[in-house]
């Protein structure tokens, strides 16, 4: 039998003080399973440091690399579908990070997984290093998350994982501007495996995702992945109908009854009156969420713009 085909997508911004050593621990790693037809797709996501002559130095070190250049900085999930658009002619494809926070040496579990079988493996994190309010964070999403969405999401995954060859062509099939990789990965189906892993602290530099893109993100995974937060303001919106109209039946009653009724103070109405709008503009809010994710859609822009390749001759 021919060797198996396996590419890793491995998106880079700004990421000059971890590359070589992930050169050299993806080097040790195709080195050590020759059996592997082994490439590595590194997507050059709009650096501003020399994080592309980098990946071009590598191409021309070792073939097994490539490099895409984007015009500019799209972000880590357009990134990940320029690599994945390369890769129709590959049995398997890996999904990470270039931040070594998820190591490159559980990926031969990965394959080793998909060769029993399965269609799709996720990598599961069963601990993690990070520390502080992204730590707090990071668990507070998984917790959420969960409970919100509409259909069944692994908790504790990410991007690395493996697709065959069937679940990439479908993920192809998936062009909405918003993209939240774990939840469009669930939505796919096909058969599937875990691998638990713990995940790392970044090998060297500062994270490129900041706490703003990382709040972003999130929103990307509750709005594209669930209709709660819409039903959660049908019910409020039910409740404080129902508790006006009794106020009201209960002010009128008292009036037909000639029960002398009490004048209401200052501070009763403008409390009513800050919560009303305050839900008001909760409601306004969550609608321009959903509303301007649809406007992002119908534009039908490109994801992502190549401004380079190297190594795809």
């Amino acid at each position: 039998m021919s060797s198996p085909k396996v590419a890793l997508v491995i998106p880079a911004f700004n990421e000059t003080a971890v590359l070589p050593e992930l050169f050299r621990r993806l080097t040790a790693i195709f080195d050590a399973q020759p059996q592997v037809n082994w490439s590595a797709i590194l997507i050059d996501d709009g650096s501003k440091d020399r994080t592309g002559e980098l990946l071009v130095e590598q191409c021309q070190i070792d073939p097994r690399f490539r490099m895409l250049g984007l015009s500019r900085n799209f972000g880590f999930q357009a990134a990940l579908m320029a690599g994945l658009e390369q890769c129709s002619d590959m049995d398997a494809v890996v999904t990470l990070d270039a931040d070594l926070q998820d190591p490159p040496e559980i990926i031969p579990q990965l394959v080793a997984a998909w060769q029993t079988g399965a269609e799709v493996v996720l990598a599961v994190r069963r601990s993690r290093e990070e520390k502080g309010i992204r730590r707090l964070g990071f668990n507070l999403f998984h917790a959420v998350f969960g409970r919100l969405v509409d259909l069944p999401i692994e908790r504790n995954t990410g991007t690395f994982g493996l697709l065959n060859r069937d679940a990439v062509a479908a993920f192809a099939q998936l062009p909405e501007a918003h993209r939240f990789f774990p939840g469009m990965r669930a939505w796919l189906g096909f058969s599937r495996a875990e691998i638990l892993y713990d995940r790392k602290e970044r090998a060297a530099g500062e994270p490129a995702q900041n706490l703003r893109r990382l709040f972003r993100y999130a929103f990307d995974g509750i709005f594209s992945f669930s209709r709660l937060p819409l039903r959660f303001l049908t019910i409020c919106g039910i409740f404080i109908a129902s508790m006006g109209f009794a106020v009201g039946v209960f002010f009128i009653v008292r009036r037909l009854m000639g029960i002398e009724i009490a004048q209401v103070g200052f501070t009763t109405l403008a409390t009513l009156v800050l919560f009303l709008g305050g839900v008001q503009l909760i409601g306004i809010g969550v609608l321009g969420e959903y509303l301007g994710r649809v406007y992002d859609e119908v534009k039908r822009r490109p994801n992502f713009i190549i401004k380079r390749r190297v190594g795809f001759e």
